[in-house]
């Protein structure tokens, strides 16, 4: 299965996940640092790398969407993957969507506590590397974004056949 969305041949939403990745985990550590010293850098800090964060999980939705949509068949047991790695990554932005809504206000100040911010930030970054495991599940067991030699895409389809074999046998029976 090959991604739909690509810049010469190769597929944008892995080239794009690292951004909203990162900023999602500097969110956290601001906040964190924040908690512990209560210097109004640090919240200024993990507000500006949850716009960052936020803005870049867009972005990257976008081809990522495009590939589920139209990347995967609709009967593959990737596709459950896919949604499953989908649901995770829009529940991570919301997560920091909302924190992002509390705290943005609060850029100049007065401070505010971090407990929130922690808390839904930690939350979301447990949430991302949940849909990172699923992400990286369709590319290593789904080949989702790799493009096959012509003896791989043999081998892989000897391998799906074997299973509906198996799956309609087991039916039978």
């Amino acid at each position: 299965m090959y991604g739909k969305a690509t810049i010469a041949g190769h597929p944008v939403h892995p080239m794009l996940i690292a951004y909203p990745v990162t900023g999602y985990t500097g969110t956290l550590v601001g906040f964190a640092v924040y908690a512990a010293n209560g210097q109004q850098f640090w919240l200024n800090f993990a507000i500006a790398l949850n716009i960052a964060g936020v803005g870049a999980a867009i972005l990257a939705a976008l081809p990522g969407f495009a590939d589920l949509a139209f990347g995967i068949p609709r009967t593959s047991a990737a596709k459950s993957v896919g949604l499953a790695h989908a649901g995770l990554n829009v529940a991570a932005l919301a997560l920091f969507a909302i924190t992002l809504a509390v705290y943005a206000s609060h850029w100049d100040g007065p401070a505010r506590s971090a407990t929130l911010g922690l808390a839904l930030s930690a939350a979301g970054v447990a949430i991302t590397i949940g849909a990172g495991f699923l992400g990286w599940m369709l590319v290593q067991n789904y080949h989702m974004g790799v493009r096959l030699t012509p003896t791989q895409e043999r081998d892989e389809l000897a391998v799906q056949n074997a299973r509906l074999i198996r799956l309609h046998h087991d039916r039978a029976a």
